[in-house]
């Protein structure tokens, strides 16, 4: 055989080689990318009075106003999580996941908020579950506050009491005690937004105030000082010995201009900035601060309404500096994608003071009747830009899901995943963005806040009908298995199209 032959059959080989490693790495997620599942406790966990737990504001609103939620239904029993713990953690086991994302109740831990009557009970459930976990090879991520207030707080004023700040300090100081040794991953806060909006929009959420753009700024501003508390508390007196990370788990849809007007574009850095930046600005961008445009109009509108100071409290340079960088990871829950053009819209993401108006793209499939919108290329335009603009933190989704009726050949949610997996990958390998993980919404069907039972986001069904709440996998959750186990998503569905 002549040199030259040998050295075309060696450069084809090595071309091959090459090749294949291309291909198994557009299909393939990073070593130690993690995947896993969430739920949160007021959704899943049932038991609402059992055990000394205290009364929660979603306990309150669905006992005082039963006709609520769309279905008349409430969450004192739920998926019976409180006593069917182990047989969630043999679903996660099933499905093959790195971790799990949970939430801890509040008011199951401090029944009215404070630490002068810590419940042994709750302490004892959640280091059942923890532990249930870690024996089972699941790393628990776990969420503070996923929106289930004790009442007690509330009652005081909730998060528009300055004073919730010290007593959110008090709660994660019970819970690093308790549970800090073997969780490594915190959440302080989830999705701060919508909580927001359970204090300026009737007939959303609770505690069901309606006290506009006021009940929101104060709810926010209350939410970054309790968050960026509970952040120093952890540097100061718990990372060194616990080794663990920490951040808040923002939302927000990505916000694309319906047309191309300098208006419509200015519209959607408005919508960006008062949903998305007005926690991620202050946490995580160089200056610190609210977004300098959410400043502005807040002040504006203040003035123009006859106040004699702005309904956005200020930031000393103190608390400024206090707020900045009080994150270990960029968490995201992300869903869906809305377009944008300046007006005043009554939707769903009503913020007055944005002055936009939302609407979906008829082109976007819709999931289910009724449901939201099937928008994947959102996913990686928001990522990109959070990478753009936040100094290219690692990010973690901490949320991703879609909800349909509950059918268990559910292949609408699988082409959900698929496309938003496929996102995922062309943010790692063609966007050079710093993923971490993963997290599907939800493990099972659970209580969906105002939408009651009505809408399913599990990988798992579940029979609420049944008092023994049996778990039914949904063809979802086998073909979610396949890439928790493996970390690669099939090559059938990768595609590097730009969108």
């Amino acid at each position: 055989m002549s040199l030259q032959l040998i050295q075309r059959r060696l450069s084809r080989v090595i071309l091959i080689l090459m090749l294949g490693v291309s291909l198994a790495q557009k299909n393939s997620f990073p070593d130690g990318f993690l995947f896993g599942t969430a739920t949160s406790a007021y959704q899943v966990e049932g038991g609402w009075d059992e055990d000394g737990k205290g009364e929660s504001i979603w306990d309150h609103l669905m006992h005082t106003q039963p006709n609520f939620t769309e279905d008349g239904q409430n969450g004192d029993v739920a998926c019976d999580s409180y006593h069917l713990y182990k047989e969630d953690v043999r679903l996660l086991k099933e499905l093959g996941v790195d971790f799990y994302r949970f939430s801890i109740s509040w008011p199951r831990i401090l029944p009215t908020g404070q630490v002068d009557n810590i419940n042994q009970a709750g302490i004892d459930y959640y280091n059942n579950l923890i532990n249930e976990l870690l024996n089972n090879g699941i790393q628990p991520m776990v969420t503070m506050y996923h929106w289930d207030l004790p009442q007690w707080l509330q009652d005081l004023g909730g998060w528009t009491n300055p004073l919730i700040v010290d007593y959110f300090e008090d709660y994660a100081r019970t819970l690093y005690e308790n549970f800090g040794d073997r969780v490594k991953l915190w959440i302080t806060i989830n999705e701060p937004q919508i909580i927001q909006l359970g204090y300026s929009l009737p007939d959303l959420l609770a505690p069901n105030l309606n006290k506009s753009m006021v009940g929101w700024y104060l709810v926010g501003h209350h939410i970054l000082l309790a968050h960026a508390r509970a952040f120093h508390l952890y540097d100061a007196h718990y990372r060194a010995a616990q080794n663990g990370k920490i951040s808040i788990s923002m939302q927000s849809p990505w916000f694309e201009a319906k047309t191309n007007s300098a208006e419509d574009i200015e519209a959607t850095n408005r919508a960006l900035q008062f949903f998305l930046g007005f926690f991620a600005h202050p946490i995580c961008s160089t200056e610190g601060d609210y977004p300098a445009v959410v400043r502005q109009i807040a002040d504006n509108i203040s003035k123009a309404d006859g106040l004699t100071r702005s309904r956005l409290p200020y930031f000393s340079n103190e608390m400024v500096d206090y707020v900045r960088g009080t994150f270990d990871f960029f968490a995201i829950n992300y869903y869906t994608s809305m377009l944008v053009t300046s007006g005043n819209s009554a939707g769903f993401l009503y913020i007055k003071d944005a002055q936009v108006e939302y609407f979906d793209d008829p082109s976007w499939p819709k999931t289910c009747s009724g449901c939201f919108k099937m928008v994947p290329s959102g996913l990686r335009k928001l990522l990109v830009y959070i990478k753009d603009n936040y100094n290219s933190p690692d990010i973690f989704i901490t949320e991703n899901g879609m909800p349909d009726h509950g059918i268990l050949d559910d292949t609408v949610r699988i082409q959900y995943y698929k496309n938003h997996l496929n996102e995922v990958l062309k943010l790692i390998h063609e966007d050079g963005v710093n993923m971490l993980g993963f997290t599907a919404w939800s493990l099972m069907d659970n209580f969906e806040w105002k939408k009651g039972y009505t809408a399913k986001f599990g990988l798992y069904q579940v029979n609420f009908s049944d008092p023994a709440r049996p778990r039914t996998p949904k063809a979802s959750a086998t073909f979610m298995q396949d890439i928790f186990r493996t970390h690669q998503l099939p090559e059938e569905d990768v595609s590097s199209e730009k969108q």
